[in-house]
């Protein structure tokens, strides 16, 4: 596999304390290099903390949008700067995320790592992604989480289920696509920060944007759709949890293997 750095002809630094866009490009897949050869077992560990990060990003969400207050916009403003602290934990912490590992596309079209080993990433990830988030959720109906404000929670919770399980499989394919679009520029624009202040501003923006957008997290939903199995919820079922991973984790690889690692890789590490 060929070694490849920043493409001459472009520049090395933006005049600011961060990475140049070039620069990010080959950290992003050096990254990626990194992370397929990980052990399987450090990479289901650290993928398990990614899964209960998001949920914990899931829950802080539920909590400060329930009983608001404020009008759609505003809300869904709040809810999305919530919920950045899953990324947040993700990136600054450290752990494996299968949406931000979509960017591991690049140093596959780079021919730095092997189709076997990308999608060996991503299956152990993803599960323990899953694991990680079911695990979560399993501790906050212990802690009687839904039980906060008097019950409003659960039903916050329990309304946010029954819409994820009842949307339309196109409908949750397109909104993964631009969820991963956002959360991969996320952590792209982590890349370029120099510091933890950087990192944390750099993700937060990106994050709030897909919350209050309404876009489709395969990882969230597995907490969001977990806590109405595990809690009861009506209608909330296995095959309805199906039915809203498989097209929104279909649409989340498009969204960052394509639309972000891709076409990076065209504009900065494609050579020829």
């Amino acid at each position: 596999m060929s070694e490849r750095g920043p493409a001459p002809h472009l520049p090395e630094t933006l005049g600011l304390d961060a990475w140049a866009p070039a620069q990010i490009a080959e950290r992003v897949e050096k990254a990626g290099v990194a992370k397929v050869h990980l052990p399987a077992l450090q990479t289901f560990t650290l993928a398990c903390l990614a899964g209960a990060f998001i949920a914990f990003g899931a829950m802080f969400f539920t909590v400060v949008t329930t009983a608001h207050g404020l009008g759609f916009g505003p809300a869904r403003l709040l809810g999305g700067v919530a919920f950045s602290l899953g990324l947040v934990l993700v990136i600054v912490a450290g752990a494996e995320l299968f949406t931000g590992n979509a960017l591991i596309v690049m140093a596959w079209v780079d021919r730095r790592v092997r189709l076997a080993e990308l999608l060996r990433n991503w299956g152990i990830v993803y599960l323990g992604n899953l694991a990680g988030s079911l695990g979560a959720a399993l501790l906050f109906v212990l802690a009687d989480g839904p039980g906060l404000g008097g019950g409003a929670v659960g039903a916050s919770a329990a309304a946010i289920a029954e819409a994820k399980v009842a949307l339309p499989w196109s409908t949750g394919f397109f909104r993964g696509i631009l969820c991963n679009a956002l959360v991969c520029l996320a952590v792209w624009l982590s890349f370029a920060a120099r510091e933890v202040s950087g990192k944390i501003l750099a993700i937060v923006f990106p994050i709030a944007a897909f919350v209050a957008l309404g876009f489709e997290h395969s990882i969230a939903n597995m907490y969001f759709i977990g806590l109405g199995l595990i809690a009861g919820m009506p209608g909330i079922t296995l095959g309805g949890m199906a039915s809203n991973l498989v097209p929104v984790t279909a649409g989340n690889i498009v969204g960052g293997g394509v639309f972000v690692a891709l076409v990076y890789w065209l504009c900065y590490r494609r050579t020829g």
